[in-house]
């Protein structure tokens, strides 16, 4: 895979000039406080059948968007007698929470991991839709895409704040010590929560993240669903064209960026024909708080691969956010 982006030594300076909606904060204030208006109830049901002599699992709905019940996974090690600093996990795009086997590594490392469903993307957690939501492509970049408030990421970002809500009522979890993180889509999402959760993050791992400066993504990126916009906007007047990317400036890495002020691990591949590594650092550069980011020179959107579990657990440890048995 060759380099399809700015080099590295571009990259380091790049930031470009990109204004949030006047409304932004309002929009976000009136979101979520309309979700948690809402209500609804928290439940966390022990899990019996999943064969993982050394987790507890425990299969768990909280109420996210219009109060909609979102799923999700919540794994322990068993005989955890304490509250765990806890890793939230948001997913990447069209995946859902899975099963639970599949989310064992930070629970093996002594962490309370929360794995979020995402809706219309699994099988657990269905998107009903708002209001005039339109769909024109395949996907869900373009679902909504005639406006901010009926757009699938404003829904989706909801449930992803509203886990941070349902914290205090799941059992085994430190609600001071919330990690969010993700690769991709998940990225971007747990970027956006930082935000949007302000004094309730600890720590921000944003893995190769999705949903950062979409105009210049949907111009450069090659796969993945950014060229769902593309194809699009392929069949629409420019006026439509400015009318989309004013929908999209909502959902933004680059306007959550600055602020999120929890310290930050993100990472990027410059060979990453999905996030291109310039709308990464856009979001890295204007980031609110302290931020690292490590640099996979060789990498595609797999970023590190194996070795990214090992920085970033490696990372907390240096934050103060290690599980005690793990020094």
């Amino acid at each position: 895979m060759p380099l399809t982006d700015l080099d590295l030594d571009d990259l380091r300076t790049y930031r470009p000039d990109l204004a949030a909606p006047a409304d932004f904060d309002a929009f976000w204030a009136d979101t979520l406080a309309t979700a948690r208006a809402a209500d609804g109830t928290v439940t966390a049901e022990l899990r019996t059948d999943t064969r993982l002599t050394a987790f507890d699992v425990h299969d768990v709905r909280f109420p996210g968007w219009n109060g909609e019940p979102v799923a999700a996974w919540l794994l322990l090690p068993r005989g955890s007698t304490e509250p765990l600093p806890v890793i939230v996990k948001y997913l990447g795009y069209t995946c859902g929470r899975a099963l639970p086997a599949e989310h064992l590594l930070p629970p093996a490392a002594g962490y309370a991991h929360l794995v979020v469903d995402s809706r219309g993307q699994g099988h657990d957690t269905p998107d009903r839709g708002e209001g005039g939501g339109t769909q024109w492509v395949e996907g869900f970049m373009t679902r909504g895409i005639d406006s901010p408030r009926h757009h699938y990421y404003r829904r989706l970002i909801t449930d992803c704040v509203r886990a941070l809500d349902a914290l205090p009522q799941l059992p085994g979890t430190d609600p001071a010590r919330v990690v969010v993180s993700g690769a991709s889509q998940g990225g971007g999402l747990a970027l956006a929560v930082a935000a949007l959760a302000p004094g309730r993050v600890a720590a921000l791992l944003s893995d190769v993240p999705f949903l950062c400066h979409f105009r210049r993504a949907v111009q450069i990126a090659g796969e993945g669903p950014y060229p769902e916009i593309a194809k699009y906007l392929r069949w629409h007047s420019r006026e439509q064209e400015e009318r989309t990317f004013a929908t999209l400036a909502y959902f933004d890495g680059v306007h959550f960026a600055p602020r999120a002020s929890a310290p930050a691990l993100f990472s990027v591949g410059l060979m990453d024909p999905v996030c291109p590594p310039s709308t990464v650092f856009a979001a890295y550069h204007r980031y609110g708080g302290p931020a690292a980011i490590e640099v996979w020179r060789f990498a595609d959107h797999g970023g590190g691969y194996g070795s990214t579990p090992v920085k970033q657990l490696d990372w907390l440890a240096g934050h103060g956010l290690a599980p005690k048995s793990a020094g």
